[in-house]
């Protein structure tokens, strides 16, 4: 794995919109941005799996050279290399993510309650990556990660929103908090981990529990929804033990609650600098193997979404 940033770029304004998410993310990182447009070999475009016609003519303009000279105007100071590789885009973009520390693709708004176009290319990319991908939607600007003012509300408060991550206690994973803490951390953010969880049906809780059960109770104390919600709390906090140990210099945040865990991510959104999930990875090579929530995530997220593959 190389240090670099690399950000796709076919022409687009919200590829442009992820390249310039990318540069200010390659300067937090101190590493080098790397600008990738796919070219196809053939006039003829021979469809990778989940790429339409419309998605690959965007790819086949080339890197547009006010875009590239855009970044080094405004960020003089770090290094940017631009490169058209010939293949399909999806393909292409695929191989890059499994050499840099960070791959950065666009997403196009709808507007309303529409959510956001995850093209084909970039849902392809995100499905089968091996390192981190950030989607980036259209029309997001530098501004939009930081809290008002700026600088902050107040002298002590972060200049960036939260970093929020979407935690699964039932198979936490150590890539997907590890890349959240350090996001949160080079931004001097807070992390604002959730958790959702759904309530076992009603009629169960007065069984007579058996070994494990959940939450611990006793065959003479029938459990209450509070208790679930206690439960849960400290299980969070537990899981996040280590963390904080690894990583005091990030203030956490925990978050818990019922119902779908995309739908508390996506309202945690819109106050965040950049949204964490996770995606298991998977041998097969069928199949988009993003998963319900992350891919409910990228189409609704009104920040950054980054999608770690972890097994």
């Amino acid at each position: 794995m190389n240090g670099t940033v690399t950000a796709g770029l076919d022409g687009s304004p919200e590829s442009a919109a992820a390249a310039e998410w990318a540069a200010r993310e390659a300067l937090l990182r101190g590493v080098p941005l790397r600008l990738v447009h796919a070219r196809e070999k053939e006039p003829h475009l021979v469809q990778a799996p989940f790429v339409g016609v419309e998605t690959q003519h965007e790819w086949a303009g080339g890197i547009p050279d006010e875009v590239v000279a855009a970044l080094r105007e405004r960020h003089p100071e770090l290094e940017i290399t631009a490169d058209e590789v010939t293949g399909p885009p999806a393909e292409v973009l695929q191989g890059i993510a499994r050499t840099g520390e960070l791959l950065v693709l666009g997403s196009r708004g709808l507007g309303g309650v529409a959510g956001f176009l995850v093209g084909s290319v970039a849902m392809a990319t995100v499905a089968h990556a091996t390192r981190p991908t950030v989607l980036v939607r259209a029309g997001t600007v530098e501004g939009d990660g930081h809290r008002a003012g700026g600088g902050g509300e107040s002298a002590t408060a972060p200049p960036y929103r939260d970093v929020v991550l979407g935690l699964d206690l039932t198979q936490p994973s150590a890539e997907v908090i590890r890349f959240a803490f350090e996001a949160a951390g080079r931004r001097s953010a807070r992390l604002r981990v959730v958790h959702s969880y759904r309530l076992p049906p009603a009629e169960t809780w007065g069984s007579r529990p058996s070994a494990g059960a959940y939450p611990p109770t006793t065959a003479d104390i029938v459990p209450s929804a509070a208790d679930f919600s206690r439960y849960e709390e400290r299980a969070l906090t537990a899981a996040l033990a280590r963390w904080r140990a690894d990583f005091p210099q990030v203030e956490v945040a925990e978050q818990t609650g019922v119902g779908a865990a995309a739908h508390h991510l996506t309202e945690a959104s819109a106050e965040a600098s950049l949204v964490v999930v996770g995606r298991r990875i998977r041998r097969s090579p069928l199949g988009t193997h993003i998963g319900s929530v992350a891919h409910a995530v990228l189409h609704h997220s009104a920040a950054p979404v980054a999608v770690v593959p972890h097994d």
